[in-house]
Parts: structure tokens; sequence; C-alpha cells
């Protein structure tokens, strides 16, 4: 599925291609920052950028998923998405609402499948969470994650190399 939106993105440049796939649920920065690195950029222009884009549905999903869902949930169709996805995001939820932003915050800087801040925001979206707090938990989270998957990227490249010489 990402290769056939790079290909549909070829004629963007670059930098912006970085922050959509950043931006998507599926790969959000995990993936961003190791296309990034395959596109040539530095680890630093490749970190922020993801991290720019992996942050840009974050405050869209914390003001608008509830009264979205809540009007679309009218049709059967939306009904049982919303119904698939609150579910489904609620089994994980638990950290969230034990530790709140904190709790957020950890659970979206786990550079794992079905972490991350789209699901975060979920989340913290279903337990009422405040917006300041969901979003800064949020933040610290896409940061820790960036932090973490351009480590794993960075020392995956020196071994790479060494083992190449």
């Amino acid at each position: 599925m990402v290769d056939q939106l790079i290909h549909y993105l070829k004629d963007i440049p670059k930098e912006y291609v970085v922050m959509i796939i950043a931006a998507l649920p599926v790969s959000e920065l995990r993936g961003a920052i190791p296309l990034a690195l395959s596109f040539g950029m530095p680890l630093q222009k490749a970190f922020w950028l993801s991290v720019l884009g992996n942050a840009i549905p974050v405050i869209p999903i914390l003001f608008l998923l509830e009264p979205v869902s809540s009007r679309l949930s009218r049709f059967k169709v939306f009904a049982r998405f919303f119904d698939w996805l609150f579910t489904r995001t609620k089994k994980k939820a638990d950290t969230i609402q034990k530790y709140e932003a904190l709790g957020l915050a950890i659970f979206v800087a786990i550079p794992l499948p079905m972490t991350g801040a789209w699901t975060g925001c979920i989340a913290a979206s279903l337990l009422k969470m405040r917006f300041r707090y969901a979003f800064l938990g949020a933040m610290a989270g896409i940061i820790g994650a960036g932090i973490i998957v351009s480590a794993l990227c960075a020392f995956g490249i020196m071994g790479w190399n060494a083992v190449t010489k």
C-alpha cells in the first residue's frame, strides 16, 4: 500500500511525501523515518519532518472524532466501523486510562503496530481526556517514538555499513 502511495506521490517534493506518510494511520513515523533515510535525507531532517507529519492529525482527531462519529453512526455502515474501531481501541487503553497523559505518551511512543498517535488520540477521545493533557501526551509520545525509530535506523545503518565493508 505504501509503495503504491509513494508511486502516486512521485512528483511531489520528498519532504512532503515523508510528512504525508507520517500522517497516515498505519505507517506513521515508523514508516516515514526509514523512507526519508532511503531518500537520502539526513537523520535530523527525517526526524523532524516525520514528527511534524505525525502530529498533523492529532488536533483534528482530538476535536472532531466524537462529533463526527456521533453523526456518522446514524448510518449502519459507519456505526459498524466505529463500533469496531472503538472496541479495538478500548482493549489497548488500559495504560492510558491508568496513567492519563503519561500513559498516553508511553503508548504512543512504543513503535509497534496498533500503537501510535492515531490509536492513542482515539483512546484519549474515548476516555474523555482533557485536550491539553491528551495533546501533550500525544506529542511527547510522537517525539519519543521518533527518537526510538531514529536510533534503530541509525544503528541499523551503522551495522549494515560495518557488515558490508
